[in-house]
């Protein structure tokens, strides 16, 4: 099982090959977000499987699946939920030795393009971001959760705690199933090395 989604380019920038390959499978992806190691979790091992191709020069194309089966947390009491992704591969790419580190810019078509200086490249940044966009931005671990209390964070899906009947519940928004006028932003890997925040849910 790979610790890291590297895919090696190096064949393919001296054109002794116009294809590279790598597949296999993940338990988890790190990645940095600004400053921090962020750790997307998957409840099984998560298999993959890339091809890149070469457009001539240093331009390149990746293509492939991704099908990771996503833990993330109930919106309302917090308990794991397991969401599976079938994830379609696809993003331009451009060679660039003075690319410390890889990172997306926009092309002259509006196109994404991954710009990489390593010819061993890692790809957890860009699966982490496809994963994170492919994703629901909440989820219920059931349709008629009860959340947790507001005073003492105990689960109301097991029973009642002492403050049930003296704390209003606060009106759940059932589109996403957060409280409403609750907000966070989420943002993904690329995003935040481009500067740019999501929009707020």
């Amino acid at each position: 099982m790979n610790d890291q989604p590297q895919i090696h380019l190096g064949s393919l920038l001296r054109a002794s090959t116009d294809e590279a390959h790598v597949d296999g499978e993940l338990d988890h992806l790190t990645y940095q977000q600004g400053k921090e190691t962020q750790t997307l979790r998957f409840a099984e091992p998560a298999p993959f499987d890339i091809d890149v191709n070469s457009l001539g020069g240093d331009e390149m194309y990746l293509q492939g699946s991704f099908e990771p089966t996503l833990v993330m947390e109930c919106a309302r009491c917090l308990r794991d939920v397991e969401v599976p992704l079938d994830l379609t591969l696809g993003t331009l790419m451009r060679y660039d030795p003075a690319a410390t580190e890889p990172y997306l810019e926009e092309a002259e078509s509006g196109e994404d393009v991954l710009v990489f200086g390593d010819p061993n490249l890692d790809l957890s940044a860009y699966l982490a971001e496809t994963t994170l966009l492919g994703a629901p931005l909440s989820v219920l671990h059931d349709e008629a959760c009860k959340g947790l209390c507001q005073v003492c964070g105990h689960d109301l899906n097991e029973g009642p705690c002492e403050h049930s009947a003296a704390v209003p519940v606060e009106a759940i928004d059932t589109d996403l199933g957060t409280p409403e006028g609750s907000t966070h932003a989420r943002q993904t890997p690329f995003a935040a090395l481009r500067g740019l925040d999501l929009p707020e849910d």
